[in-house]
């Protein structure tokens, strides 16, 4: 393995320490933790395909294009009013 030196203003150096220990891990941990367990776009795309296959072969739900996209705005929504709720 080797170490890589990634350059931060310091607002989100002191951003990520204060997360890391609240996790009780380093930064280093948890720079690690969210590059292994986010998916890029291409993966969600992916993941989103074979959702829909599975659910079609074993459920017989075909979900749509339409359908994903009013779903993706009613769990954006429900997150937003949960944040300002919390605000």
């Amino acid at each position: 393995m080797s170490d890589v030196m990634i350059r931060v203003p310091d607002h989100v150096r002191d951003r990520l320490a204060l997360l890391a220990e609240a996790r009780g891990v380093s930064i280093r941990s948890l720079v690690q933790e969210f590059a292994e367990s986010t998916l890029t776009p291409k993966e969600r795309e992916d993941r989103a395909e074979r959702t829909h296959a599975y659910l079609a072969e074993h459920f017989g739900v075909h979900v749509t294009t339409e359908d994903s996209e009013r779903m993706r705005r009613k769990i954006q929504d429900a997150f937003a009013s949960r944040s300002e709720a919390a605000a």
